[in-house]
């Protein structure tokens, strides 16, 4: 059963009717020139009643903002209800201070706060970093994490108590630096400047899905998995920090189509040390549409499983002519299975991949252009936890196998070939090996014959270790392997043997 939960498109902040363009042209203050580059900013704002000038008139935009006006200004541009607020208690903002009913709102939505000594500095001037992470709470932007984000500043780190917030600007588009490799942390930012900032970030907040654990049926969301579709939506997490924010999950819309995401989260018992809490897990087909020419995404639960690849092991002279599906007692599935290439976790082999789509055993039959078939067991299982994928697991059948041990390297980003062709003696270091597999070895070469008994893992060691590193150069990992696996495997009543490294990163 299908249950549709939400349909939301946060689309950049709509703060009041549209203007006219002569409306936000208008030049407002004398001292507000149209060449200057906060103008469309501040005339716009000052249209709107966000922002308001000096009794002269004037605008003063070079002068630095306070604490106090921001407040005010970001209070208005979000629409903050300052009817219900809650005192926050700071000693140098009274109830009769004019910046009071702000103060109190963005304090008590977690987007400003004040002083270790309890002030707040209402006159106090605001910082570049302050004003980034004001920016950031109270317009809700993605929480991208610090290293997720090239960082070009300098005067920029992780440690910092605004860094990551600038950055998330600087993603966005919202802001630069004071120069190229410079934020200019903690300079002032002036009037004009901050109604600049504003507007940017009015119009540059991407639209956005905001879940909070309430939003998805939970009592408190642990995380997000299982996502199929990486360039459809980005998600974000943001944990709960006092005073800031809950946890929750922010969904940003890339692309349109369709896809796939995994929540899952606790269930509160609210009896301490009685029963423990239950966690949940919910699944929700996403679909992306472009509306007005702004992404809308939205979520609808589900109980639907996708169809899941499952890896058949191939060499990479194996050209596949055909393949065919039945159950283990013989039902025919489908006499010609749509098959694709995918990538395989073995590195020595190349993987032929079909899709399943409903839990079971399986036999399939793949079928070369040499005439020669091979059979595979393929078992399908529904997955813990809700995800969408069936867990699967694949056997080829292989009752007997002849390899050469430079077959392990063979896709390695690097090996030592010299020392991969002189591994020295062997020895086999199970006790009843004899019993799981007749293993022998052509005289004089590194070529190995396996044949299977029953079900067990043989290990055997090299005289000699072979060095090399396994991955893509700048994700790679050096080491050593100094033996191999042979494991007898059966699966769907077939049976298989699967060969892998005893390998050792190195530290």
């Amino acid at each position: 059963m299908k249950k549709i939960i939400m349909i939301i498109g946060a689309i950049i902040l709509t703060l009041s009717l549209p203007l006219s363009s002569t409306a936000a042209s208008t030049q407002r203050f004398p001292d507000v020139a149209p060449s200057h580059h906060f103008a469309e900013a501040v005339n716009d704002f000052a249209a709107r009643n966000i922002i308001g000038g000096y009794p002269d008139g004037t605008f003063k935009p070079g002068n630095p903002i306070t604490r106090g006006q921001a407040a005010a200004i970001i209070a208005k541009l979000t629409k903050l209800d300052m009817t219900k607020i809650k005192n926050p208690g700071f000693k140098d903002v009274s109830t009769a201070n004019g910046y009071y009913k702000a103060i109190a709102a963005l304090a008590e939505a977690g987007i400003i706060s004040g002083y270790g000594d309890g002030r707040y500095g209402p006159n106090d001037s605001v910082t570049r970093g302050q004003f980034a992470s004001i920016l950031v709470k109270a317009f809700d932007l993605p929480r991208y994490d610090f290293h997720s984000i090239k960082n070009p500043f300098r005067d920029i780190h992780v440690s910092q108590s605004h860094g990551e917030n600038i950055l998330i600007l600087y993603k966005l588009g919202i802001t630069t630096g004071t120069s190229p490799n410079t934020f200019g942390i903690n300079a002032a930012v002036t009037r004009g400047q901050a109604a600049k900032l504003m507007k940017a970030t009015e119009e540059k907040k991407p639209s956005m899905v905001t879940l909070e654990a309430e939003d998805v049926g939970m009592d408190e969301i642990a995380g997000v998995r299982g996502k199929t579709d990486t360039d459809l939506y980005e998600s974000v997490m943001v944990y709960e920090k006092p005073g800031y924010t809950k946890t929750k999950i922010q969904l940003i819309p890339l692309k349109e189509g369709k896809g796939t995401l995994n929540v899952s989260g606790l269930m509160l018992t609210g009896v301490p040390y009685v029963s423990p809490n239950e966690r949940v897990y919910k699944k929700y087909q996403v679909q992306v549409k472009k509306v007005s020419g702004v992404l809308k995404l939205t979520l609808q639960e589900t109980d639907d499983y996708l169809p899941t690849e499952a890896p058949l092991e191939m060499s990479a002279d194996e050209k596949v002519q055909n393949i065919s599906l039945s159950t283990v007692d013989g039902k025919i599935v489908s006499d010609n299975v749509a098959f694709n290439n995918c990538p395989s976790n073995i590195s020595w082999t190349d993987n032929m991949c079909i899709k399943i789509d409903q839990p079971g055993e399986y036999i399939a039959t793949a079928r070369f252009v040499t005439g020669d078939e091979v059979r595979y067991a393929v078992e399908a299982k529904l997955p813990e936890n809700a995800y969408f994928n069936y867990y699967i697991q694949t056997m080829r059948e292989r009752r007997s196998y002849t390899f050469d041990v430079e077959k392990l390297f063979e896709r390695d980003e690097y090996y030592d070939k010299v020392a991969a062709k002189n591994i020295g003696k062997h020895t086999i270091d199970t006790a009843n090996a004899n019993e799981i597999a007749t293993i022998t070895r052509d005289p004089g070469t590194n070529v190995f014959h396996v044949t299977a008994k029953k079900i067990g893992v043989v290990e055997v060691d090299f005289e000699h270790v072979v060095e090399g590193r396994l991955g893509q150069v700048g994700d790679d990992t050096e080491g050593q392997t100094w033996g191999m696996r042979i494991e007898v495997q059966q699966l769907g009543g077939l049976t298989g043997i699967k060969l892998s490294k005893k390998y050792e990163f190195y530290r």
